[in-house]
């Protein structure tokens, strides 16, 4: 499946849900979803009656879009979820939120997890001092994440920094914002990785 290149704030609007993909735009409360909370087109407004099939459908897809995976990367993550230990739903979002796209989001080097996953495949970031530019590199915990020297006065990066004031920053990622790097501490529990995504409906539609 190709990677949806569209308006974005229309998904929004359609799967009624923050999905985090306007960054700035979403701070500031100028974001599509606040001013028109209804589905785009000429019928939006109307209230449709969604199966059950649908509201699972639509929790893969918050997921999918959210976090930028294509229809087979994530039913990639979702089998090696169900192969280990626990709820696959919790394996699920915890797997995929160590990501290097999501890792450097989360750090607060950039203001969407497109924006982090432009600055990883054009070769800005290193992990333990090695350039890494696969966006689905997985980070594991005590790695270095490290914004490259020459692209640390790149005026994204710092606007995205001076965002995290803002916005706070997860317990699971330790940043210097002086010397733009970060450590991956560790695995977040699932009940600490706030999205708008119920898992469970996700598990269920994969498990038919």
């Amino acid at each position: 499946m190709a990677r949806y290149r569209g308006p974005v704030e229309k998904i929004e609007r359609r799967l009624d849900a923050d999905l985090g993909l306007k960054g700035e735009r979403r701070l500031s409360g100028k974001s599509a979803l606040e001013k028109r909370p209804f589905a785009p087109g000429q019928h939006g407004q109307r209230r449709a009656k969604i199966s059950e099939y649908g509201l699972q459908l639509r929790e893969k897809q918050k997921a999918k879009f959210m976090y930028g995976v294509s229809e087979k990367q994530f039913r990639k993550y979702f089998k090696e979820a169900a192969r280990r230990e626990g709820n696959t739903g919790a394996n699920l979002i915890t797997l995929i939120e160590q990501r290097l796209d999501n890792v450097v989001f989360r750090m607060g080097f950039a203001t969407t997890r497109a924006n982090a996953r432009q600055f990883t495949t054009h070769g800005h970031i290193l992990v333990d001092g090695k350039k890494v530019d696969i966006p689905s590199y997985i980070v594991r915990p005590g790695q270095k994440i490290e914004i490259k020297e020459k692209s640390k006065s790149n005026p994204q990066v710092v606007r995205a920094l001076e965002l995290t004031n803002q916005t706070g920053m997860v317990d699971w990622v330790n940043v210097d914002k002086d010397k733009v790097f970060g450590i991956f501490t560790r695995i977040p529990a699932r009940e600490e990785v706030v999205i708008p995504v119920e898992e469970r409906l996700i598990v269920e539609l994969y498990s038919k």
